[in-house]
Formats: C-alpha cells, structure tokens, sequence
C-alpha cells in the first residue's frame, strides 16, 4: 500500500503485547496480498488483467469490497471512483514522477473510466469488465479497509487502547490511553509541514486525510496533484487538503477523496447523509496561506479538539 504502518497498543499483558501487534501487522500485509495493483500475482490484479474477456471470481471479501467501493461512487456521484487507474497511467503517477498526457491520451484514458464499466454479479461473486482498458485501483480506500480490519482483531484481543495508522493518512484511535479521554492526532499545515493546523481528539473514531502535497508535479507553473476528479479527467485544483472525521477507516478514506474532488460547497448535501460525519476543507487563500472551512453532518457526533495538541502528526497524502 506503499505506506509504513504503525500500531500504539495498551494492554494489560505486556508480554502478549508484541505477539498481538505482530498479528495486526500479519493482517496489513494480507490485506496487501489481497488488493495490490502493483503486485502482478495479487486477485486484484488477476481481475485487472481477465476481467474484460471473461467474468473473474474472486472471493467473497474482495469481492463484498469492491461491491462497498462501488457504493461510495454511486453515492458521490462519480466524485469517488476506483476505476480511475487509466488516469493515474496517463498523468504518469502509476510508478511515475508525473507528466501532462496529450488531449489524445486523455480521452483514450476517460473513455475507461466510470462505474458503469464494472459488472458484479453477486450470485456467482464475480467481477467483470464491459470492454478492455477498464481496470481497479483500490488505493484510495485500501488503507482504511486495512485499519478497520487490525481494529476488528484488537478488539478480539486483551488490548484496553490502540491507535493505529495507516502513514499518517488514515488514523483510528481505538478507546483511550491510560488517563487521557482518546488519542490527541494533529493535522498536518496544508502548506508548511513542520506545522500544525490544528489538532483532533479520537476515540473509537477515524481520522483521514487527503492533500496534494504528496504526489505532485508542477509544468508550465501549474502545480498538478494525484487527486483526480473522474469526470473530468484531470487533477483537482482549488483545494490544499482535506481532512475527515468518520465512524470507520475505510469511510473516512473514501470520503476524503470524494469530498476533495467535490468541493465544500457540493460535499454539503452528500455530508448531511452521513451521520457522525465532520469535513475540514483547507483551501488556498491568497493573503493567509490557507483557509479552513469546516462542515458537519446535521447528525455530528460530538468530536472533542483542540489546535495544537498532542504529538502524532497526521500527515497529508
């Protein structure tokens, strides 16, 4: 999933606690196994290279994912889409430091992307593709999936509190440390990385966060991100970050993209469908830097914060 991994645990075995961790970092690389484009002998990519001349069995969690991926896209109206790999190739990010393709090869590259390329057929559990070029990228919500999964196998273990991160781009913070109400996270400045723009209090809770600072290229003073918005084809412009406070990893993962292609202002009505919800939207502003602009569902579990806090950084990706 190209990220380091790293697990906080309290427990009331010290002894049991290496073992349990090792466990939790057994089920990352499995996850890994599972749903890796980049691995040639990974099922994913098994689908990615038959799906169009034949329906693919897969087995039933790749397949109940893709299904859930699939949910998010309809649910964003395409803001969020799993099928955008040829982008990705035709913008030069997969394995590559970034180009601007011709207008050619950014309409060859469109016409395979889109949800209604995929056919799942939930009786035979199979996957396919309606014509060939169509493939899966599953890296924008893998590494929440991954964390919801070491989460699900801590909480069937002696563990009294965990936080679990996923390269600092998807956080969840399990119960509490000793003597502390949750796990204080703080949020990368969307433009200076040795800053904090503010911090977030989580219990039970996952934090995510998508930005352009990671993967990015700059041509003809453009700066162009790896975020891309589906419909158009191309890179998001307008927004620095935006951070997620969701009920689960892979939730918060597929949200922070979604709502990074959409917008403030078009993420309001698809926010308030999503109870125990809250969007932090760090946008650039000419005299300031940044400006943040801050959006809840109408249903927003309580979400204790406070700018500054706590030590673990948070960082955009």
């Amino acid at each position: 999933m190209a990220c380091v991994y790293a697990i906080e645990a309290y427990g009331p075995d010290a002894n049991a606690l290496p073992r349990i961790v090792d466990e939790a970092f057994d089920e990352v690389d499995r996850i890994d196994r599972l749903m890796s484009h980049y691995k040639a002998d990974s099922p994913l990519s098994r689908v990615n290279r038959e799906a169009a001349r034949h329906p693919v069995a897969v087995d039933p969690e790749l397949f109940d994912f893709i299904v859930d991926a699939m949910q998010y896209n309809r649910d964003s109206e395409g803001a969020f889409d799993i099928t955008v790999g040829p982008l990705m190739k035709a913008w030069g990010f997969f394995r590559g430091e970034g180009r601007v393709p011709t207008e050619d090869e950014l309409a060859a590259a469109r016409r395979h992307v889109g949800g209604s390329h995929v056919i799942l057929n939930p009786i035979e559990r199979t996957i396919g593709f309606d014509e060939a070029g169509v493939e899966l990228d599953l890296g924008g919500i893998e590494k929440g999936y991954a964390v919801d999964r070491v989460v699900r196998l801590l909480r069937r273990r002696p563990i009294a509190a965990a936080l679990i991160s996923a390269g600092g781009s998807t956080i969840y913070g399990l119960g509490a440390p000793p003597g502390r109400d949750g796990w204080d996270v703080t949020i990368q400045d969307p433009i200076d990385a040795r800053k904090t723009a503010l911090s977030v209090n989580l219990r039970d809770r996952a934090l995510s966060v998508a930005g352009s600072s990671e993967k990015f290229f700059e041509a003809a003073g453009v700066r162009y991100s790896h975020i891309m918005d589906p419909r158009t084809g191309r890179p998001v412009q307008g927004v620095l970050s935006v951070a997620v406070v969701a009920n689960s990893g892979t939730a918060g993962d597929a949200l922070d993209d979604a709502f990074f292609v959409l917008g403030p202002e078009r993420s309001r009505a698809y926010l308030n469908r999503l109870p125990g919800t809250e969007a932090m939207f760090f946008l650039p502003d000419a005299s300031r830097g940044w400006t943040m602009v801050r959006l809840r569902s109408r249903r927003h579990a309580r979400l204790i914060e406070g700018a500054g806090r706590g030590a673990n950084c948070c960082s955009v990706g």
